[in-house]
């Protein structure tokens, strides 16, 4: 088990508490609810009160059907096929993958629960510091400032998925929440943050980690920036510059010279992440990343004490995209042969070929190896899932400068990135110029037929920037962030990939519906365009 200051005080110590409260106190009086009457917190208090509005975090990024999944299962690099154990879950899958789901689904709804989770705990909390009955003596503003940050952030996440959401923001507000359109819900979330950047703390140390700082707040409206043109349908490269400069310029972050450091077990010491959302595989599970891609096999490779799900895979034709030379397409997906670790003993071999999303094998398609799954694993994960890190930083800006004519500007940071990918003697190859980023990309898309050939080809050179879409992938393949960059390159609705087909019906499906159960509950909800 890692060590992680903030990790346990912050997502956990509520639980925790509770846990050790009674191990040796056998004679005390013990009851089911704690009343707000007879609980009187101090300032000591504090990070076990908030720890609450953090904790659904876990769930809002890597959590079952939570945005990892609606970012990865609809796009161009990740694929769940049905294996000869299972996967095919009511169809799920195929439909996530075909953009055939509906308001009933299951996945955006999760998704979307777990993100008002967050908000209504932190409407909750800033009511009680509000009315008195948490007592903060110092801080105070520091505090709310923190928490309505997060507030934002857990918007950001909705605001790309389903848009057009309510904003709630008054816990004692009894009434039925109104929507509001998604260019108003970008309004709020960057004006949160603006109003509240002052207030938020500069640290980057065992005591802001995993909290919401200045610097999650400065990437957070970058990210918004990034995509403001699909939000409000006016781009804002300029105002995403800004923000990533901040960060550049006056955080404490750099490049691990090392890839593969922003994904080890103990990647709470990288300098180079900038938000995190910690994982533990004991006191705070939920990094399951491992489980759901390992096949069951797996579990004799590493001695695990848990047996994996074998569930998803990448898509072959985006493994044909990367250099061979590129390290990270082994830092990112195993492959290839899989031996026992202490016998050396060949125990499965991953293949790249998936013949179909409908049927495939226990061992076809490489696995997501990104995150380190150190052996005797359990069904959790110590490593932290990054939200953000320097090199999204860096690439946000890139992309910004290559959209408004900067082209070469752009071509210096990302060959900055590439540059840890293609150690001597390849060094050669992190050299890219602004001319490339300017091509169009080398995924072949076109639909896979069983045997691997590509049928209904399309390729990719028509798409614009295709290069820079091509970079995204490689360096953030797995990280939760596909189906964003596929929409705001305009590949997400009109390429077909793998078994995946455009939609003939005109509806480009860009956002996620509102739940259905939402809308029969609040008259106030309308759904969004494409599922009416």
């Amino acid at each position: 088990m890692k060590k992680q200051s903030i990790l346990c005080s912050i997502y956990l110590a509520l639980g925790v508490s509770l846990l050790l409260g009674g191990c040796t106190k056998l004679d005390e009086e013990v009851y089911d609810q704690v009343l707000e009457t007879s609980y009187k917190p101090t300032d000591k208090d504090i990070p076990s009160i908030i720890g609450s509005a953090y904790t659904p975090l876990r769930t809002v990024m890597i959590g079952w059907q939570g945005d990892f999944d609606l970012q990865e299962e609809p796009a161009d690099i990740i694929v769940t096929p049905v294996r000869p154990n299972g996967w095919y879950d009511g169809g799920t899958y195929q439909r996530m993958h075909k953009h055939e789901w509906n308001a009933a689904e299951w996945q955006p709804i999760n998704s979307w629960n777990q993100n008002y989770r967050g908000i209504n705990t932190v409407n909750r909390i800033l009511s009680q510091i509000d009315e008195g009955s948490i007592p903060v003596s110092t801080g105070k503003a520091e505090l709310i400032a923190e928490l309505k940050g997060l507030r934002a952030f857990y918007y950001s996440v909705l605001v790309d998925n389903h848009g057009n959401v309510p904003l709630a923001v008054n816990f004692k507000d009894a009434s039925l929440p109104k929507q509001s359109a998604r260019a108003d819900v970008y309004k709020f979330v960057e004006k949160e943050l603006l109003d509240n950047l002052a207030l938020l703390s500069t640290k980057n140390d065992q005591t802001t980690y995993g909290r919401f700082n200045k610097w999650a707040a400065h990437a957070t409206l970058a990210r918004l920036y990034l995509n403001a043109e699909i939000y409000t349908g006016t781009p804002q490269w300029e105002k995403c510059i800004e923000q990533c400069n901040e960060i550049i310029d006056k955080g404490p972050f750099v490049l691990e010279s090392n890839f593969k450091t922003n994904f080890l077990t103990n990647n709470h010491t990288s300098k180079e992440l900038v938000f995190a959302v910690p994982f533990d595989e004991i006191l705070a599970t939920g990094n399951t990343i491992h489980m759901k891609t390992l096949a069951t096999a797996h579990l004799n490779v590493l001695e695990m004490a848990a047996q994996p799900w074998g569930g998803n895979c990448a898509v072959p034709q985006f493994i044909d995209t990367y250099d061979p030379d590129d390290t990270r397409l082994k830092d990112t997906w195993l492959q290839g042969p899989q031996r026992n670790v202490s016998t050396g003993a060949l125990i499965l071999t991953y293949t790249k070929p998936v013949p179909s999303i409908d049927s495939t094998g226990f061992f076809d398609g490489f696995r997501i190896g990104k995150y380190e799954i150190k052996a005797g694993a359990r069904n959790a994960l110590s490593v932290d899932y990054p939200v953000f890190r320097l090199a999204g930083i860096l690439m946000m800006k890139a992309e910004a400068l290559l959209r408004t004519n900067k082209a070469a500007d752009a071509a210096v940071i990302v060959t900055n990135v590439r540059k840890r990918a293609f150690p001597a003697p390849n060094a050669a190859k992190a050299t890219v110029t602004g001319a490339q980023l300017l091509l169009g990309s080398s995924y072949k898309y076109g639909w896979q037929n069983k045997d691997g050939s590509i049928a209904e080809y399309q390729g990719g050179d028509d798409i614009p920037f295709g290069r820079m879409l091509d970079e995204l992938g490689w360096e953030f393949a797995a990280e939760g962030q596909r189906r964003q960059q596929l929409i705001r390159f305009g590949v997400y609705h009109r390429k077909t990939w793998f078994n995946h087909r455009p939609k003939n019906d005109g509806k480009k499906r860009i956002l996620f519906p509102i739940p259905q159960v939402e809308i029969d509950k609040n008259p106030n909800l309308v759904q969004n365009p494409d599922y009416k």
